[in-house]
């Protein structure tokens, strides 16, 4: 019952801000695999992302808005259990990647977005993964992880990554749109290209996508047009990956030291699900991942799910 109307009271409480300008946004999102099943503690494991994000001036006339974000991130990968000892069991490497970004959203007005960051971080030990492990272990009382001592070695990550979003489709009452998503990594942890659709159900209008907590675009100031607005809506999106190079399964190429290493499918297929909502200066969000397997030599070849959930908040 107190469940029940913790959420009743973000439902209701998303309806009735007033219209304001907030510049800023502090972002939380972890993802887990404990989030969809407390059996299914594999594969990508956990990842902590911590994001700051805000309005940029903006000399363009074709930009309705320039977003800059900082993240730290940090992203950690287990075989098909964490309790794994004996290294010829392993059938993916542990692995740890730690990293700080900088990035740049163009927001266009014609409802198109361009997103480029740089990565620099570590993979290996100085990831600090098993330390990250270890203490969400020790709150949820499970096993203690054993084998990180195999991880990936230590190298030095440097990725560049660039994104393309499009609306495509939406619906004269805007309570559905469709967005062609596109991203493209290039690095010394991972190479890669995708391409998907997002699809958006509202539970009132949709927001376009150049002010929709759906894009992290809900920021404004006194030189854009646009509020913040109440939001609340479900979404799919499906894509399919093209992998050319994952050093959390291969190894770095800048140290060919590690003790395990596998060979990656080139071909994944990710869909996620999910909802967010706006609260007053909040917005929170829940989504369910599943991928296809990333590697052949994975004792699980059905692919793998987790969760993840975000909390932004709003600053002037």
């Amino acid at each position: 019952m107190k469940k029940f109307s913790l959420i009743f009271f973000f439902f209701i409480s998303s309806f009735i801000f007033s219209q304001e300008k907030y510049s800023k946004e502090i972002s939380f999102v972890t993802d887990n695999d404990l989030y969809v099943s407390v059996k299914k503690d594999r594969y990508y494991t956990s990842g902590i992302f911590l994001t700051y994000r805000y309005l940029s001036k903006n000399t363009k006339t074709t930009l309705e808005k320039k977003i800059i974000e900082w993240q730290l991130g940090q992203e950690m990968y287990t075989p098909y259990k964490a309790g794994v000892g004996i290294v010829a069991l392993h059938d993916r490497p542990f692995a740890g990647y730690l990293y700080g970004s900088f990035g740049i959203n163009r927001v266009y007005k014609n409802d198109k977005i361009f997103n480029t960051s740089i990565q620099l971080g570590t993979i290996g030990e100085n990831a600090f993964a098993r330390e990250t492990q270890d203490f969400i272990h020790n709150i949820y009382g499970f096993e203690k992880a054993a084998g990180w001592k195999y991880q990936i070695k230590n190298a030095l990550g440097i990725n560049l990554n660039a994104k393309y979003l499009k609306t495509l489709f939406k619906t004269q009452k805007n309570t559905l749109d469709l967005t062609w998503t596109n991203q493209l990594k290039i690095g010394t942890i991972y190479t890669n290209i995708s391409t998907g659709f997002k699809a958006r159900i509202g539970l009132k209008p949709l927001q376009r996508i150049i002010n929709s907590i759906a894009f992290n675009t809900n920021l404004n100031n006194n030189s854009t047009k646009n509020f913040r607005e109440i939001e609340s809506f479900i979404y799919v999106k499906p894509s399919i990956r093209f992998a050319m190079y994952d050093a959390t399964l291969e190894g770095s190429f800048l140290n060919k030291n590690s003790d395990v290493t596998n060979t990656i499918k080139p071909l994944v297929f990710n869909l996620e699900a999910g909802l967010r909502f706006t609260a007053n200066r909040f917005n929170f969000g829940y989504a369910y991942f599943y991928n296809t397997a990333k590697s052949e030599d994975l004792v699980y070849t059905n692919g793998q799910i987790y969760g993840k959930i975000s909390i932004n908040y709003l600053l002037y």
